[in-house]
């Protein structure tokens, strides 16, 4: 029998990584983060999800054909009012994210931003996680036509 190998230990990453910051109470942590698919018609649409780390609810989804820094900051408020300010944020490390503009946003109401080592999906989990269950029980199981709400 071949020996069994010895674990690993855990590489612990920079202040403010997944490893280190873990939700303690609802609001603590917030992650965002964007899942992008096309229409029939073959155009993309993109889809910003924010979550309660803790509670692991989905607090916003805001599609649209193309979202930027500013539709961050257009979102960020309303839920603000609604939840109350969170300890972190936990953004991925797209440009939208890191944007000078929204990482002040943030740091004026009283939040701090833990950023994930770039190349670590997985420092975003349960982001991530709900992103891939959107995928496959929303996404690939229906037909998008148009972006347009149906009443």
């Amino acid at each position: 029998m071949p020996q069994k190998q010895l674990k690993k230990g855990r590489i612990w990453l920079s202040e403010g990584s997944c490893i280190r910051l873990r939700s303690e109470y609802p609001n603590h942590v917030w992650s965002y983060d964007f899942v992008e698919d096309r229409t029939h018609d073959g155009r993309k649409f993109r889809m910003l999800n924010v979550i309660d780390e803790f509670t692991r609810e989905c607090l916003a989804i805001r599609v649209n054909r193309k979202l930027k820094a500013v539709d961050m900051i257009d979102v960020l408020p309303d839920l603000f009012i609604l939840r109350g300010t969170p300890g972190h944020i936990r953004p991925d490390n797209g440009p939208e994210f890191v944007a000078k503009a929204v990482h002040e946003w943030i740091t004026a109401v009283g939040a701090k931003t833990a950023y994930i080592e770039p190349g670590s999906p997985w420092e975003n989990s349960y982001c991530e996680s709900f992103n891939s269950r959107l995928r496959d029980e929303l996404l690939k199981g229906e037909v998008f036509y148009t972006l347009r709400r149906r009443r």
